[in-house]
């Protein structure tokens, strides 16, 4: 499954962009976020990418999870949003 990255700083259309990509090609992504800011940024792309895919009759659904995840040798628990057609 692919793994979107994202940060607070993201931009949520280029991130709807990569979600709406992902799901026309495989059917389902990850979009990972660590922190209040990234989860939000996230959301919103979820958001924004469903709007992208329903003139093409295409429907999202979102689970949201946990995930364990090491950056910089620190471990941390991201938000993990499994995006796929319903």
């Amino acid at each position: 499954m692919e793994i979107l990255k994202v940060s607070s700083k993201s931009v949520p259309n280029s991130v709807a962009g990569a979600i709406a990509g992902v799901i026309r090609e495989y059917g389902v992504v990850e979009v990972q976020a660590v922190g209040a800011g990234a989860a939000n940024q996230a959301v919103k792309s979820v958001a924004i990418a469903r709007g992208y895919l329903a003139p093409a009759g295409i429907d999202l659904i979102c689970v949201p999870a946990f995930a364990n995840v090491t950056i910089d040798g620190e471990d941390r628990t991201a938000i993990k949003l499994i995006v796929e057609v319903r």
